[in-house]
């Protein structure tokens, strides 16, 4: 309720101020609205969405998800042209810091909660609000999202792989959804000028979470039930829990890495058959199973990027040391859920 009051009421106050953010738009994201977060809703995303028209992409690495943005001539969104560094590229440094500064401004006005801006987090594409609700803080991450009407680029081609999961129909009605980018800077850049952005699929996730059966009425009052939804949440509690273990080993990890992982087999194993309820330990431990292979061969392919690997080959040691965590936990039948 905290967080429907603050967004909703600084979405308007920036719009109102006209300019480059007038035409934002607000559009929930990640676990919580996906309905697989855990323990306490305490953590938030939301993407802050402006939608361009003539943009080039030029990708800035051979990961083909990091793109340096260029207006083609006569944009319609001329007010974004400030944004530009001297290169001519979209910086999304300067525009972050500018709506930072603008919501580091409207906080103030909220009467009915205590809502501050945390310091900045190198290298993050969040504006970080933290709202006052005692015992517990909640924390909202805003981030700054273009939408571009541009063809998904070829990097994107043999991703998504869905169709005996979702259905070919469902596949191409994805690919011809919008562009969605967000201001990430790219850490392989030898010098960090703020410029890049990465692709962001967060949209097409929310969909497939919401949608996820491979018959229609999954998990509706009249459907099935699956364990899908569970399977996800058990990997990312564990991962957590490790996590607050062993917060210096694996601070690389984050629960995106276990979604990842997750969506990968649910086209491995693309049937309502093989998620039923009753099977959740089963299903778990096949999950678990393929991630720590991702682990141990220090290869996890993105879900959409497919040549972008999300776990590097220079990491191999802390990635060897995650496994050999989930391994313990599996030949000991998790001592850390019991604690």
């Amino acid at each position: 309720d905290l967080v429907k009051k603050v967004v909703p009421h600084l979405v308007q106050t920036i719009r109102s101020r006209g300019g480059a953010f007038s035409s934002i738009e607000q559009q929930s994201a990640g676990s919580y609205y996906e309905r697989v977060k855990i323990s306490k809703p305490n953590e938030f995303d939301i993407m802050l969405v402006i939608p361009v028209e003539r943009l080039q992409l030029d990708e800035s690495d051979d990961t083909g998800a990091f793109y340096y943005l260029t207006f083609k001539r006569n944009p319609k969104e001329k007010y974004l042209l400030r944004f530009r560094d001297e290169e001519g590229k979209l910086s999304a440094f300067k525009m972050l810091q500018a709506l930072r500064e603008i919501i580091k401004q409207e906080v103030r006005n909220i009467e009915d909660a205590e809502v501050t801006v945390t310091r900045k987090k190198a290298g993050s594409p969040a504006i970080t609000l933290q709202i006052k609700n005692p015992p517990l803080d909640i924390s909202v991450d805003i981030i700054l999202t273009l939408e571009v009407q541009h063809s998904w680029p070829p990097s994107t081609q043999d991703g998504i792989k869905i169709k005996q999961w979702l259905g070919t129909k469902a596949r191409r009605d994805l690919k011809y959804t919008s562009l969605y980018l967000v201001a990430k800077q790219n850490k392989r850049e030898k010098v960090l000028r703020g410029n890049t952005w990465r692709l962001s699929f967060s949209h097409i996730e929310k969909y497939m979470m919401t949608n996820h059966g491979h018959s229609r009425t999954c998990c509706e009052s009249e459907g099935t039930k699956c364990c899908r939804k569970s399977c996800l949440k058990l990997l990312k509690y564990l991962l957590e829990q490790l996590k607050m273990k062993h917060s210096k080993e694996l601070e690389k990890f984050c629960s995106y890495h276990v979604k990842t992982a997750f969506f990968h087999c649910c086209v491995m194993w693309p049937n309502d058959t093989d998620w039923i309820f009753g099977d959740l330990d089963h299903c778990f431990q096949k999950c678990l199973g393929y991630f720590v292979e991702c682990l141990q061969n220090s290869q996890l392919p993105h879900f959409f990027i497919p040549q972008y690997n999300l776990f590097s080959l220079e990491d191999k040691a802390s990635n060897h040391f995650l496994a050999r965590q989930i391994n313990q936990e599996l030949n000991n039948r998790f001592p850390i859920f019991q604690e």
